[in-house]
């Protein structure tokens, strides 16, 4: 994924219109030499299609497909505008306007950790009076995502004890630089908590650079007086990240449906502890064409042929294994991070769920937009 740095960030500018902010952006794109001279006229031209404004403040200003041969080397070209800048069609301000120089699909990465800034309070008034570029870093580097894959998973760990079962799970987040040392060293000295039908938790909050979870089952139960012991959960909390794979945990542990937990694969307990329970309905699975994947202009294209019906529709990007989201919103769509090849499940529920996804379809065949 892209990285924010200060030397993509010009603080303190002006601009009377979205226009003169984009070719302000542009000029000094070529300046940097992410983009050859031309491409300042595709961003306008992409500006006038749809407006590139998502919301709480933020402005993402980009190239055509025709344009993309003026693109030197990926990158992202920053202004900020505390007085704002009429940018959406409602007159919404754009306090950050955010110019992509995107060879590639890398940008994507940038639009998925934007996607969590958009949700988060407060956003548009810190960006408003932002007083140097780390500040800015600081707001477009919020809505830290919880480290939980299939890496930091293990079953059937030939383990004799719990506390041989702790240290593995801490190994798991020092090796995945989720945490430091000391994390795991406060970890193992802790009082393990039972909760219920042989699953530990342990926890901590200091020295902790990620949140992040790991897991780890016992190849055989361990018989112990404070109950049996058949895995360990291990939670690193630096934030409330982990708060949603908590709230799986408790549903499981409510409903005593935690074998799962025990007899599934790495990925099947990610799943587990990670995604709500699936929507239902009629699926369907489309695969992505685009060179570029779903950046904004074709993911607008998806939500709006969606937003037609009336029918609830979810999706979710099978290639990833991401969780379902409501497919009518921009923010999340994009938020899934999709790349040509993926594949996309879509679930509709309705009573015009069938035509929603023939629509679907056939947007995707069509190019999105994209040609």
């Amino acid at each position: 994924m892209l990285q924010i740095t200060q030397k993509d960030i010009v603080m303190g500018q002006q601009a009377s219109t979205k226009q003169d902010a984009i070719s302000q952006i542009a000029a000094q794109m070529v300046s940097r030499e992410l983009v050859a001279e031309g491409y300042g006229e595709g961003m306008l031209t992409r500006e006038a299609q749809s407006a590139t404004f998502l919301g709480n403040g933020i402005a993402i200003p980009h190239g055509t497909t025709d344009t993309r041969d003026k693109v030197k080397q990926t990158g992202l070209q920053i202004f900020h505008f505390p007085d704002g800048v009429a940018w959406g069609d409602d007159g919404q301000q754009a306090y950050l306007a955010i110019g992509i120089a995107a060879g590639s699909d890398e940008h994507l990465g940038v639009l998925k950790q934007l996607t969590k800034v958009l949700s988060a309070d407060g956003v548009e008034e810190k960006l408003k009076n932002a007083a140097n570029a780390d500040e800015i870093i600081a707001v477009l580097q919020g809505g830290e995502e919880l480290m939980f894959d299939a890496s930091l998973v293990e079953t059937g760990f030939p383990a004799r004890s719990l506390l041989e079962l702790t240290a593995v799970a801490g190994g798991k987040l020092r090796n995945a630089g989720a945490v430091e040392p000391a994390f795991v060293a406060d970890m193992v000295s802790q009082q393990a908590v039972h909760l219920g039908q042989g699953l530990w938790l342990v926890s901590g909050s200091s020295q902790v650079n990620n949140t992040a979870m790991a897991f780890i089952s016992a190849e055989d139960t361990l018989e112990t007086e404070q109950g049996p012991v058949r895995g360990v959960l291990a939670v690193a909390g630096k934030d409330g990240s982990a708060a949603a794979s908590m709230e799986h945990l408790a549903a499981l542990v409510y409903t005593n449906k935690l074998d799962a937990l025990f007899s599934g694969d790495a990925a099947n307990v990610v799943k587990l502890l990670s995604q709500a329970p699936a929507a239902k309905g009629n699926t369907r699975i489309f695969t992505i064409k685009n060179p570029h994947g779903l950046h904004a202009r074709p993911g607008a294209v998806l939500v709006a042929t969606v937003k037609k019906f009336e029918s609830k529709v979810w999706v979710s990007n099978l290639t990833s294994g991401s969780a379902q989201v409501n497919a009518k919103s921009l923010m999340k769509v994009i938020g899934l991070g999709v790349t040509k090849g993926h594949e996309l499940e879509f679930v509709a529920e309705g009573p015009d769920a069938d035509a929603a996804l023939d629509a679907i379809g056939q947007a995707i065949d069509a190019g999105l937009g994209e040609g």
